[in-house]
């Protein structure tokens, strides 16, 4: 049976093991060196005192949330999402759905804050727009995508982690994990 814990767990270790890195040259890099350099990013963050914002819609939504949790506790890392309800859906009604991440953006980021935008697809319009308001404004950006191989997100970021399955449950929690890794690294820090 496709669904039993046996055969997922091998499909999550697949998913994860497969996941392609890319950087701003849509050069490869190995997994770790893509995890290594995001932590690098987040670690001079944290030392230059600026802020990490958490994007996605839906599970990713959830994701981004649980995401800043590990970045703030673990990391000491101001980190935050941009989807509070009011705000979220005010921005949507004013400016269509597409742009209501976009005008939080450009609102909210400054150069050389992170961006992290989080959509399983890789293809959500909103996710895409904020990407592009805050390379505008001058921020990291670090994507976290899947299923198709060719997505628009894939391609965006200065870090890009695109998790090969076309499963939602896989590319979910790969992401998660993807990111709570990155927060992990802060403990070997620790004294």
């Amino acid at each position: 049976m496709k669904y039993t814990i046996t055969n997922r767990i091998q499909q999550f270790q697949k998913t994860v093991i497969s996941t392609t890195v890319t950087d701003t040259e849509n050069s490869e890099l190995l997994l770790e060196n893509g995890l290594i350099k995001s932590y690098e990013i987040l670690v001079k963050t944290q030392k230059e005192k600026r802020d990490v914002y958490i994007i996605g819609n839906g599970g990713s939504a959830a994701i981004a949330s649980h995401a800043v949790i590990d970045f703030m506790n673990v990391g000491k890392i101001s980190a935050s999402t941009l989807h509070d309800s009011a705000t979220l859906t005010c921005m949507a009604n004013d400016y269509g759905y597409e742009n209501a991440f976009s005008n939080i953006v450009k609102l909210t980021l400054k150069p050389h804050d992170i961006l992290i935008a989080i959509s399983s697809s890789g293809q959500s319009k909103n996710i895409i727009n904020a990407v592009e308001s805050a390379k505008k404004i001058g921020s990291i950006v670090i994507t976290l995508s899947g299923f198709d191989s060719v997505n628009n997100l894939r391609e965006m970021g200065d870090i890009n982690f695109w998790c090969n399955s076309k499963d939602y449950g896989m590319v979910e929690i790969a992401h998660q994990f993807i990111l709570h890794n990155m927060a992990d690294r802060f403990m070997g820090t620790k004294s």
